[in-house]
């Protein structure tokens, strides 16, 4: 389907020859799509094939259907449907019933209970579906696969900052706009910047945080991306804001990042990275983090090794994986850095997409004018992905805060969490 299952379905069936598409259901069809069903677990879900013929699973009548339009794209969704339904849907030659959302969740929530697809740790989770790594030179073409294709878009549908992030909502009724400012002030206050402090930033988005921590929290950041449409957006803001002797913006990869600092912050990059590249993260961490300094990374995350849809990695991000809490420990344990602080914020995130997806629809006509169809339905299942994902626990976001071993100088409460900037 989405994002984030592993494996393929394949019909042990000899009779693909027939290759024409829609016309009448025939017999091997029926059986095929309730075969099917039952592979991915016979959630409560409506096969709709392209004579209007309806194949159920358990429930005698579900609120979510999947509209099939032609035989070819059955056929293709009997092979792979990891790869071809996200293709497919794309293409428009399938289409939802009762919510794409409703959808998605109906179906994982099922995947998860079949043991082909359940949550077993895959110690080779990362490598799976991957078409690019993350070498210098793959980093760079994975990320300007996303980031680059257009600021404007991207303004369409997330805050007035564009922080492409999770954010903090203090209550579920919080805007947007006021629930990132939350998220950048929990992360300041989780790092206890006080005036003067120097900070790097590794992945900074179009720069948000690394303007917030200066503004509000009288820091120095050097904040580094290999977006070039990001970074552009970077500087002029700082530049506008008036910001530019207190934040540096540095097109490079994190591997280039010198100096020494008061704290180390990573927001939404750790997902970019990949098991292969964790170790020499760590150690930029270790040189750049003064001996009494915090660190912070903000990721997506899972609770056991699993590889990201095939569909997900093709077409949405190339070269992504979101750890576990045992993967990111490959980052600090080696350098003995201590964990100070986890917190687990999914469903701020599934809230956060929600508002993303939203917008995104509400701005339909806008993004038309800028993209084909098929590009739009590849991102609105994307979006939709991401909140079915996020709501039923397929996916986790965690904070992680760390110091080296040795630091005394740390938290003796929680209660600087609560605090207002300026008054740790």
């Amino acid at each position: 389907m989405n994002i984030h299952r592993s494996g393929t379905f394949v019909m042990p069936f000899h009779r693909m020859a027939e290759k024409a598409n829609g016309g009448r259901v025939y017999g091997l069809d029926r059986h095929l799509a309730h075969a099917f069903l039952h592979a991915i677990g016979n959630p409560p879900l409506r096969l709709i094939l392209w004579d209007g013929r309806e194949i159920s699973g358990k429930a005698a009548s579900s609120a979510v259907g999947m509209v099939i339009h032609d035989r070819g794209a059955f056929w293709r969704l009997m092979i792979n449907p990891l790869l071809h339904f996200g293709d497919d849907y794309s293409a428009g030659r399938i289409d939802i019933e009762g919510g794409l959302v409703q959808f998605m969740e109906t179906v994982y929530r099922s995947m998860a209970c079949v043991p082909k697809f359940s949550r077993k740790s895959d110690p080779a989770a990362y490598r799976r579906n991957q078409p690019s790594l993350n070498s210098l030179s793959g980093s760079r073409r994975n990320i300007h696969h996303h980031y680059d294709i257009g600021n404007d878009f991207y303004r369409l549908w997330l805050d007035e900052e564009m922080l492409y992030t999770c954010a903090y909502f203090p209550d579920p009724a919080t805007s947007l706009e006021d629930a990132q400012i939350a998220k950048m002030d929990l992360v300041c206050r989780k790092l206890r910047l006080q005036p003067g402090q120097t900070v790097v930033e590794a992945g900074c988005g179009w720069g948000a945080l690394a303007r917030h921590m200066a503004k509000r929290y009288g820091v120095s950041v050097k904040a580094y991306n290999i977006s070039h449409e990001q970074i552009a957006y970077a500087r002029q803001r700082a530049k506008t804001d008036g910001l530019e002797q207190r934040v540096e913006y540095i097109e490079d990869d994190y591997r280039a990042i010198d100096g020494t600092y008061d704290a180390f912050v990573s927001v939404g990059m750790m997902e970019h990275v990949g098991p292969d590249h964790y170790r020499e993260l760590g150690s930029v961490i270790n040189r750049s983090l003064k001996e009494q300094g915090l660190g912070l990374i903000h990721t997506i995350g899972q609770n056991c090794s699993r590889p990201m849809s095939p569909w997900f990695l093709q077409r949405i991000f190339p070269g992504s994986y979101p750890p576990t809490l045992r993967e990111m420990m490959m980052l600090l344990e080696p350098l003995e850095f201590t964990v100070l602080d986890v917190e687990n914020l999914r469903l701020h995130y599934a809230r956060t997409c929600e508002h993303w997806l939203e917008r995104f629809e509400r701005n339909l006509d806008r993004v038309q004018e800028m993209f084909d169809e098929p590009f739009i339905r590849a991102w609105r299942l994307y979006l939709s992905g991401c909140v079915a994902n996020f709501n039923i626990g397929a996916l986790q976001l965690f904070q992680v805060v760390f110091s080296r071993h040795s630091n005394n100088r740390i938290p003796w409460t929680r209660a600087h969490l609560t605090s207002s900037a300026g008054e740790l």
